[in-house]
């Protein structure tokens, strides 16, 4: 074999080991790459307490061995949830660091700042027959009781949020049907109204009237209602003159005087208490005859009586 095949064999043989060498190397030492997936991460800088929505989340494509543990991998997961703890932009979500809408943390960051919850019990009548969902907004009556000529019924507050019916804080929420029932609507109010609202649950009954959502007048009057309403003849008047007919108001009779009451109802003459107790009270009658008799020098009136 002349000099020139054997440098030729030669030369395949070193390419040919080399190449093997590469492949070798390539399958066995050198590190493949990983798979990504897609996570949800935080779009913005979040806070504490605040309940997620689209514009706050995206999705990035992150190295297996980068996804921290109970990460969120779909929006439908993180969305109406409420961030647990602050959050930097780009850090990817986890079901530690959220919290369920309808979980007692997520309850309490729902609450506007500057507001209260506050719980009222309620019936089928009180609460619209069961009409009222999370997120209706209502007008609460207060009713004071007690006799016709003192009960009244008056709206002390007006386009109030519903935030829960029992323990239905979402409108499509699925609710365990062996779970108790609690006939009770918890309102989100002012620190004012709260007050409000509790001393009209101590003093008398609440009732709730349902509102159109897109009806945010706060116009009604809220003047108490007393039982003048239910006479057909009073009503009639007052009607007239809230309508410019008559302005003969003073006609009304005050139905919480005692003695207009008896009168309009039929019912037995009034007696003032005053007057029966003077009138039991009997003064002696007048005497008839005043004699002057004198003795000596004593002077003595005698009383002569028919």
């Amino acid at each position: 074999m002349d000099r020139r095949k054997l440098l030729t064999v030669f030369g395949i043989a070193w390419i040919s080991a080399a190449l093997l060498t590469w492949i070798l190397y390539a399958s066995t030492v050198k590190a493949r790459p990983q798979d990504r997936k897609v996570v949800i991460v935080a779009a913005r800088d979040l806070p504490l307490g605040v309940t997620l929505k689209k514009g706050d989340l995206k999705q990035v494509q992150l190295l297996e061995q980068d996804i921290p543990k109970y990460a969120i991998f779909t929006e439908a997961e993180a969305l109406r949830r409420v961030v647990l703890y602050p959050m930097s932009s780009n850090e990817p979500f986890t079901t530690l660091k959220l919290s369920n809408v309808d979980g007692p943390e997520g309850i309490m960051a729902t609450i506007p700042a500057g507001h209260r919850a506050v719980s009222v019990a309620i019936t089928d009548v009180s609460g619209v027959s069961g009409l009222l969902q999370p997120g209706s907004r209502v007008d609460v009556l207060f009713t004071r009781p007690g006799s016709m000529a003192e009960a009244e019924t008056a709206t002390i507050l007006q386009n109030v949020k519903v935030l829960a019916v029992g323990r239905l804080i979402q409108a499509n929420q699925v609710v365990d049907p062996k779970a108790s029932k609690m006939p009770v609507v918890t309102l989100i109010v002012t620190p004012e109204d709260a007050q409000k609202l509790e001393l009209a649950k101590n003093q008398g009954r609440i009732s709730l009237t349902l509102r159109n959502p897109l009806d945010l007048q706060n116009n009604l009057d809220g003047s108490p209602v007393t039982t003048e309403i239910l006479d057909p003849m009073i009503s009639a008047r007052l009607a007239r003159a809230r309508h410019g007919r008559t302005t003969q108001l003073a006609r009304v009779p005050n139905l919480e005087d005692p003695r207009v009451w008896a009168e309009l109802t039929g019912e037995k003459k009034y007696v003032d208490p005053n007057e029966a107790a003077k009138a039991k009270i009997k003064e002696p009658p007048p005497p008839r005859v005043v004699v002057d008799v004198y003795r000596g020098d004593k002077h003595v009136q005698e009383i002569f009586h028919d």
